[in-house]
């Protein structure tokens, strides 16, 4: 019987460590960005906000875990057109935008890719803004 109660503990405390890293992460504000940069050594040679290179990061991405920036509320805009938001609901795109830091902008653009999710119309400028202020 004890034997069966190791290795799911070992487990189980696997699981809960994991958790951990990811919350200490989030408040620590270390972006999933910054913690995949040693992973992919040319994360930032596309921002995937222009047409030339979005292909090229949308496959880059496309073995990558989501990375959630706490906009999990953002999925229920999944398949929605750019251009089909009200003004409240880009509020809600507004929210999270402007309570990242530079660093973290192209990475969330880059998990609303992944997840499904497009982002406003009035808010693509801003973005690029950002992103391109960032690449400088």
């Amino acid at each position: 019987m004890i034997f069966v109660w190791i290795p799911l503990s070992i487990v189980c405390l696997g699981i809960v460590a994991a958790f951990l890293q990811r919350r200490y992460i989030r408040k620590n504000g270390i972006s999933a960005e910054e913690q995949n940069r040693a992973e992919e050594p040319d994360a930032e040679t596309c921002c995937g906000l222009h047409a030339v290179c979005e292909k090229e990061s949308l496959l880059a991405a496309a073995g990558q875990e989501i990375v959630y920036y706490d906009d999990e509320e953002l999925d229920v805009f999944q398949g929605r057109p750019s251009d089909s938001y009200t003004s409240g609901e880009t509020a809600l795109f507004a929210d999270v935008l402007y309570t990242l830091r530079s660093s973290e902008v192209a990475g969330w653009v880059r998990s609303l890719q992944l997840r499904g999710v497009s982002l406003p119309d009035a808010l693509k400028d801003e973005v690029v803004l950002i992103v391109g202020e960032r690449r400088r």
